[in-house]
């Protein structure tokens, strides 16, 4: 009896390691492809249009199908929708790799995102059925500094492998690294991970699987759009004000499939939770920031400054190194003490590391190196360490376990959300600003440096506005009040599988 506790204990502890792995591939491969683009261009002939379907695609393949990939592993198993969706997203890596022209690589970055989404809500979910809740702190604080290290790592692996040029391959490694990692996250998925559903009997809302797609494409696909060489069009604004009565019919018909059989899609009862629905705001927001920010900066970088891709992603390696030493700590040492004023105090230092940041643009101008940035990067990087790896806790902290893969395709889908929201904005906030028409080559690096700092302005408001929505997140979560280590909410403290390895 005492030797199978540690290893239950190991089969988690792997069981988490193969998820997270899965988290990482899905964060690297968003951002991947920014760097290799040049190199796809010239080697394909793809258009212009081309090359943002490639982007794009994956996006909107991932952000539709995020909530139905949660809602089948609730119904069909978490473990069973994980392996396939890692399964198929190995696949379609493979077929990106291989794509003879830009017409199957664009069908591939599509398949790409549509599998992601089956495999990344299940990764929350997982951790949720699987971690008694005084464990998922540390649990959480890993993923947060997965986060920091995913989002800078794509940029930084994507330049290196694009410059080694690997056996003449050019930028088709980018997208191949994903296959030894896929098959072996499949085969290990496969022993360590123990399946868990939704105690209740559920089934597919497919109404609900359409509407949910067809709102998010329509508000989603004129963000994603070129709105650096075009001007808005006014049937983008209509696409999206029609994308914005898609989710109303959506809400009042789940409501309707909440009374007939109890099985909608999304579960609107989890907006009763305070702590979720604070949370999904806050989680709206700081993707917006996302959005901007790391665009305008590896524009402001690779263009204004004129740095190659690989200078560039090596200038992020404080950011994330700060946002992993964050997360740890803030779940770990700060979140059990201080509750959500840790989030706030993040929100706050990131708002000061972005305005450090933009004093030293306009100070240093265009002659700015990269250790002159570290000071602001290491600042934000502890702000956002100090938010990702507790926001997500908060926001979990008190929903029903047999309602987490819902619940987590929600969040997945938030900051989707918010990340093209933001995107949208950079043709606003940042080449709003500059008249691209009249720019001489000389005056880029000034252009963009004002242009940047302009940026900034705008993040820096968007932190500050999160901090005044995070009053409404709860003092402390649930596991981390007195008393309540092991409390679960009272409708699921009984109806979850056992833990993995069990």
């Amino acid at each position: 009896m005492t030797s199978a506790v540690p290893q239950t204990d190991r089969r988690r502890w792997f069981a988490l390691a193969i998820v997270m792995t899965a988290a990482f591939m899905d964060l690297v491969d968003v951002t991947i492809v920014n760097v290799a683009i040049p190199s796809i261009k010239q080697d394909t002939g793809a258009s212009f249009s081309a090359i943002q379907w490639i982007t794009a695609g994956y996006a909107l393949a991932f952000a539709a199908g995020l909530i139905t990939g949660g809602r089948l592993g609730d119904i069909h198993g978490r473990k069973k929708i994980f392996l396939l969706g890692i399964g198929g997203f190995t696949l379609a890596s493979a077929l990106c790799g291989l794509a003879a022209n830009p017409e199957m690589l664009i069908a591939s970055r599509i398949l790409q995102g549509a599998t992601a989404s089956l495999m990344v809500p299940q990764v929350l979910a997982i951790v949720h059925a699987t971690f008694p809740a005084h464990e998922r702190g540390k649990v959480f604080g890993m993923f947060g500094a997965i986060v920091g290290l995913g989002a800078v790592s794509g940029p930084m692996l994507g330049a290196l492998l694009t410059e080694w040029n690997l056996f003449g391959l050019e930028w088709r490694p980018i997208f191949l690294i994903n296959l030894p990692v896929g098959v072996a996250a499949l085969l290990l998925g496969s022993r360590f991970i123990t399946e868990s559903r939704a105690p209740k009997a559920l089934r597919l809302d497919l109404v609900g699987v359409v509407l949910v797609a067809l709102g998010l494409l329509m508000l989603l696909y004129p963000l994603t759009r070129d709105h650096m060489e075009h001007d808005w069009q006014l049937w983008e604004f209509a696409t999206m004000a029609a994308g914005l009565l898609v989710f109303a019919v959506l809400a009042a018909y789940e409501k309707y499939k909440t009374r007939k059989d109890g099985s909608p899609l999304i579960e609107l009862s989890l907006f009763r939770v305070k702590s979720f629905a604070a949370g999904i705001a806050v989680q709206l927001t700081f993707g917006v920031v996302c959005g901007i920010f790391f665009l305008v900066w590896t524009l402001y970088m690779q263009i204004g400054l004129g740095w190659s891709a690989l200078h560039a992603g090596a200038t992020g390696i404080p950011f994330s190194l700060a946002v992993s030493a964050a997360a740890g700590m803030s779940v770990q040492k700060l979140v059990p003490r201080f509750g959500r004023k840790v989030l706030q105090a993040g929100a706050l230092t990131m708002a000061t590391g972005v305005l450090v940041y933009i004093w030293e643009a306009g100070h240093y101008g265009s002659s700015i190196v990269s250790w002159q940035m570290a000071l602001p990067l290491v600042v934000m990087g502890a702000g956002m360490g100090l938010i990702v790896a507790p926001l997500t806790d908060a926001v979990l902290s008190e929903v029903p376990k047999e309602h987490a893969g819902s619940a987590s395709g929600l969040i997945n889908t938030t900051q989707q959300m918010g990340n093209a929201l933001g995107l949208g904005l950079v043709s606003v906030v940042f080449f709003g600003v500059i008249d691209q028409d009249r720019l001489r080559p000389a005056e880029v690096g000034t252009a963009f440096t004002e242009a940047f700092q302009h940026s900034l302005w705008w993040v820096a408001g968007v932190l500050v506005a999160i901090f005044f929505v995070m009053t409404a997140l709860p003092k402390k979560p649930r596991q981390h009040l007195e008393g309540g280590a092991d409390k679960e909410p009272a409708d699921a403290a009984v109806k979850e599988p056992a833990p993995l390895g069990a």
